[in-house]
């Protein structure tokens, strides 16, 4: 090579010469063979040679959160597991009443329900699950809007369903609402079914018959099958009313006079309120026929007692023309579903309870409005009523006794009681305004506290009588606490606002919201206590609702 050609550039192929290395490069004399399958350029990321990795186990395939898991072995599986039949945590006695049993389960958490009694009603492939579904709504249709409570009508859908065999139910009552779902199995879709209550009607010869047909189909003696459940039901649909329209009409004037009896008033003051409120009656129900809202109907009753009680006033005819209005409104007071409000809220139904409360706020507000309109025109005019009456009232024990198991007996006749309840509520009326009387005007014990302890006494035989008969408890506890309706206090307060005294007048409502309240919870507590007697449970008692904690 000369001097010239060293001067020149090198050209490309000079520059990979084999002969010419990098200084990165392999020494010569360094042998290092790649194993077989290996790349001979590798990243400074790559698991050094000899390092080995364990590899995960392969996924188990997807399947559903439900099924067995693979590590489960049924050989070793542990004490509590709890098989899907489920485990009879709680043994029920077998003779105490169907309300008491199904209300004790449904209070229960799912797991700890004990397992569902033996099926006595099977058919062919098993029960029909949306029939049966069907059926349990249906029923309680008729007990809601026949005004029971909601824990009752709960009970009594649950008790439908596993009297047919299906477990895993859920039965949910509102107001408005009745739903039921149904889950076969853990591994199962849940199968609901819902129905809408829109219309109500008081009815309790109606509410005893479905009671009848529910202590039917859960007694294991006797066979009701599907149809013969559903050919009952649509008798009971299809029966009519025990008293007819003027028999009605009478019981609410009869009702009306014996409350004026009640508060003081004579011969006079009883016909000017039957008649008040007879008229009050006819022309609610006419309001009824043209279709206008309950709330106008009982602005319309309100206004016949109050005006004849004015008209007394305008006269001065020496009589107690409060009494007479005071007896008009014992007629028109929403007793009922006062108590099947505060009912549902003492056990834990609250969205229920808010609605049914308001319910009776709408037709308290109506009966308000009633009869301000004609005390203030009465006063306007010059009529002189005297709030202060509300102090002075003769002590008659004998006649008020009779007067309070007339009012007790009408009230039952407006409820569509059966014939043969009649003589029992009656007597239950005569023994809670006794109690009343004794502690009120004898022992001189407070009013909200006597008018508590007699309602708790009506509650307390009303459970007896209903456990005597088989039957629901409202038809022999709510019309014997008519008697104890808070009427004068009403009436009273109302008065007052009239006449521009709203301090006094919203006292003596207060003091009516009071005397109900006590009426509600007395009944209720009553009907609780009786319970606690009863051998329900595996510790001898009923389990109460476990919802909050108390904060």
């Amino acid at each position: 090579m000369t001097e010239t050609d060293d001067r020149k550039p090198r050209s490309d192929e000079a520059r990979y010469d084999p002969e010419i290395t990098s200084e990165f490069a392999i020494p010569k004399g360094l042998d290092v063979s790649p194993s077989a399958g290996e790349s001979e350029t590798t990243s400074e990321f790559a698991v050094p040679r000899g390092l080995e990795t364990p590899q995960p186990p392969a996924a188990e395939p997807e399947g559903s959160a439900f099924s067995v898991p693979s590590t489960y072995s049924s050989a070793s599986a542990p004490g509590a597991f709890t098989p899907a039949t489920g485990v009879p945590l709680v043994s029920l006695v077998k003779d105490a009443p169907w309300q008491d049993r199904m209300r004790t389960m449904l209070r229960m958490p799912v797991t700890e329900r004990p397992a569902p009694e033996a099926v006595q009603r099977e058919e062919e492939g098993g029960p029909a699950v949306p029939r049966v579904l069907d059926l349990t709504l249906r029923i309680g249709e008729l007990l809601l809007a026949g005004g029971e409570g909601a824990e009752d009508v709960e009970a009594a859908m649950f008790a439908v369903c596993r009297s047919y065999g299906l477990d895993r139910c859920e039965p949910n009552v509102t107001f408005t609402l009745l739903s039921i779902s149904h889950q076969p199995s853990l591994v199962e879709d849940p199968v609901t079914a819902s129905r809408t209550v829109r219309r109500r009607g008081t009815d309790y010869t109606r509410l005893a018959a479905v009671f009848r047909l529910v202590d039917d189909l859960t007694d294991p003696e006797t066979h009701v099958s599907l149809e013969e459940a559903y050919r009952r039901l649509a008798e009971i649909r299809r029966n009519r009313h025990p008293y007819p329209g003027w028999a009605l009409t009478l019981a609410s004037g009869l009702l009306a006079g014996a409350a004026s009896v009640l508060v003081g008033g004579d011969l006079i003051v009883f016909f000017a309120a039957a008649v008040g409120a007879m008229l009050g009656d006819r022309l609610a129900w006419l309001c009824a026929g043209r279709g206008l809202p309950e709330f106008y109907q009982f602005t319309v009753a309100a206004m016949p007692p109050a005006a004849i009680g004015v008209a007394f006033a305008l006269a001065h005819v020496d009589v107690k023309a409060s009494a007479v209005v005071t007896g008009g409104l014992f007629a028109l007071l929403p007793g009922r579903a006062l108590v099947a409000g505060v009912q549902d809220g003492l056990t834990g139904f609250y969205i229920t309870a808010s609605a049914r409360l308001l319910e009776v706020m709408y037709f308290f507000v109506g009966i308000v409005t009633g009869v301000l309109i004609v005390l203030y025109f009465g006063v306007k005019v010059g009529g002189k009523l005297n709030p202060d009456a509300a102090l002075i009232i003769n002590e008659r024990p004998l006649l008020q006794i009779a007067a309070a198991m007339l009012l007790s007996l009408t009230f039952a006749v407006l409820l569509q009681q059966e014939r043969s309840t009649v003589l029992w509520v009656t007597l239950n009326g005569g023994v809670a305004w006794t109690v009343y009387g004794a502690m009120r005007y004898v022992a001189d014990i407070s009013p909200v506290a006597s008018t508590a302890v007699a309602a708790g006494l009506v509650g307390l035989f009303g459970q007896l009588l209903s456990r005597y008969r088989f039957a629901s408890a409202l038809p022999f506890t709510t019309a014997a606490i008519g008697p104890l309706l808070p009427g004068s206090a009403t009436y009273f307060g109302l008065l007052s606002m009239a006449q521009n005294e709203v301090d006094k007048g919203l006292v003596s409502l207060a003091n009516a919201a009071s005397l109900a309240m006590a009426i509600a919870i007395g009944v209720n507590l009553g009907s609780e206590v009786f319970r606690l007697f009863l051998r329900v449970g595996s510790a001898g008692k009923r389990r109460a609702a476990k919802r909050t904690r108390g904060f």
